[in-house]
């Protein structure tokens, strides 16, 4: 069920950029951006409980806050939305480019917009502009260029939230997701929802206040762009006809085309009412049966993208794989001590809620200096967890760290620091923009040092933010491969990294992989769905996975 906290703290998260824009004063910006990082951290539904239960939020925030779960939006973000234009604030999407600058470009050259901006670089009026020199020009085109790329695309953890708080404000009998949502692309574009209920039902979902605007709307399809800016598309089905419906509107297109050519070569019609064979229906309720009839097992939705699922399950040939439930423990989270907002002891009994039978806490190094780590911290750190480990003793406890891998491969602490470590993940947090043979050197000499057991969030890639780097994974992967290294899949949904082609390359090579959340926060340790989604669309098997070993075989794995 989705919970109001990520789009509560969206909504802050937005009002203090706007409020940036302003002119408003820093301190002011950072205690909204303090409050959306805390509600979003919140382990409890903000919707369900006093928002000024949440530690860091003030009075006036929570007023604010819960004006917007009454409306979807409050006052102050109203009028400020009012203000400064919606291509205004796309312009602080592009890289290098932040908030003052952008009003700054609006203000005195009316550039109101990314595609404005790339027009007035390209008839030269910023040239002799304080600050926006030859190489700021080449870097903000290279920046917009990648918010084209992007489009109106987000990734996978905001449409997720956003399809689960839209199916539970819904009063329908039978209500999923679909299209490509429903086979985890780490980037969606559009939202579609099946139902089967009541035409009022339209009338329903075009009142909630998600909705920005009505695209279109009619008995059996209803569109809207909603507040994130996302087009949802709710259609009504029949009961009997939901399986060929969901398998229908699911795809992807290649997928579909390529069953429709089986179906063709019976003689048959497969639509999104159902499997024909002239007007006898062969199946239509249950997306299985649809399969079925075509002699071929049910392919799940995460596979259905033409990649050679047909002919496999055509040959019963299908993997059977990783899922959720197999995962045994998680092997790269932060507490409080770095960058997460929650201590120690909460991240682990939530860790020992969800059932973990290990879990690593890994909090950042000394190299990446913003964070202030010390080894003073660190052994403190491993004398708390020790102390910890008895009130767990059904869970593993792993003391571990981030470390940082330097622009020559190198990582923080010497060799005997690293060994009094259960897990090492070793992750590229600086010189994103090295040679392609600097950045493989980089990561195979990060695979040599025996006292690095997993790569963290390899491509280093933030999705509509930050491009991957540039290395070859081929020799990459061989490296890892040769030396046991595991490659992580950071589930954070902005990461989902390694992406699922990188994936199976590695897989190709040898490489064994670990799903980790990532996380900085207690209701991060779920983000592993996401990075199951990935594991599965590259059909990884839960051999492939090593914290779906038991805790035994892992340590085996990570001991020098």
């Amino acid at each position: 069920m989705a919970r109001a906290n990520d789009a509560v703290a969206a909504a802050l998260d937005e009002y203090a950029e706007l409020f940036a824009m302003a002119g408003g004063d820093a301190f002011r910006v950072r205690s909204y951006q303090k409050a959306a990082k805390a509600i979003a951290g919140f382990p409890e539904d903000v919707a369900a409980v006093p928002v000024r239960n949440v530690p860091g939020v003030g009075a006036a925030i929570a007023g604010k806050v819960e004006e917007y779960l009454e409306r979807g939006s409050f006052r102050q973000l109203d009028e400020l939305r009012a203000r400064i234009p919606e291509g205004v604030r796309r312009l602080t999407r592009i890289a290098s480019l932040g908030p003052k600058k952008a009003v700054f470009l609006f203000q005195e050259l009316g550039i109101d917009s990314p595609e404005a901006l790339a027009e007035a670089i390209g008839q030269g009026r910023l040239r002799g502009v304080r600050g926006f020199g030859p190489k700021t020009e080449e870097n903000l085109l290279r920046g917009i260029e990648q918010l084209d790329q992007a489009g109106r695309r987000v990734h996978i953890g905001v449409a997720m939230e956003l399809a689960e708080r839209i199916i539970a404000s819904l009063p329908a009998e039978r209500i999923a997701y679909a299209g490509s949502l429903r086979r985890m692309k780490d980037t969606v574009g559009d939202v579609d929802i099946l139902a089967v209920g009541p035409e009022s039902l339209m009338e329903v979902f075009r009142a909630q206040p998600y909705v920005a605007e009505v695209i279109a709307s009619g008995e059996k399809k209803t569109s809207v762009r909603t507040r994130e800016g996302l087009q949802v598309d709710l259609r009504l089905v029949p009961a009997g006809s939901w399986g060929a419906a969901m398998q229908y509107f699911t795809g992807s297109k290649e997928h579909n085309v390529h069953l429709r050519e089986i179906v063709v070569k019976k003689g048959w019609k497969l639509s999104e009412y159902g499997l024909f064979d002239g007007d006898r229906v062969v199946a239509a309720e249950r997306e299985e049966d649809v399969y079925r009839a075509l002699g071929m097992a049910w392919i799940p939705p995460v596979l259905r993208e033409d990649g050679g699922e047909i002919d496999a399950a055509l040959r019963d040939a299908l993997p059977v794989l990783v899922t959720e439930e197999d995962l045994r423990g998680d092997l790269h989270t932060h507490t409080d001590l770095t960058d997460g907002i929650a201590s120690l002891e909460e991240m682990v009994a939530a860790a020992h809620a969800r059932g973990h039978s290990y879990y690593a806490v890994t909090d950042h190094a000394p190299d990446l200096a913003m964070q202030r780590m010390t080894l003073d911290k660190a052994l403190a750190q491993r004398e708390r967890l020790r102390r910890l480990q008895e009130d767990y003793p059904d869970m593993r406890l792993l003391h571990g760290t981030e470390l940082n891998i330097a622009p020559d491969g190198s990582v923080d602490w010497p060799a005997e620091v690293l060994a009094g470590f259960d897990v090492c993940v070793a992750s590229v947090h600086s010189h994103f923009t090295q040679s392609r043979e600097e950045m493989t050197r980089r990561f195979v000499v990060a695979c040599e040092n025996p006292h690095v057991h997993v790569i963290g969030h390899p491509t280093t890639r933030r999705i509509g933010r930050r491009p991957p780097v540039d290395a070859d994974w081929d020799e990459v992967f061989r490296a890892a491969a040769r030396t046991g290294t595991v490659m992580e899949i950071d589930s954070f949904p902005d990461r989902s990294d390694l992406p699922s082609d990188l994936v199976r390359l590695a897989r190709h090579h040898g490489v064994r992989f670990s799903i980790d959340s990532d996380a900085h926060a207690v209701p991060h340790l779920a983000n592993q769905r996401f990075g199951v989604g990935v594991a599965q669309r590259a059909w990884l098997t839960a051999e492939d996975v090593v914290n779906t070993w038991p805790v035994e075989r892992l340590l085996d794995l990570l001991r020098p």
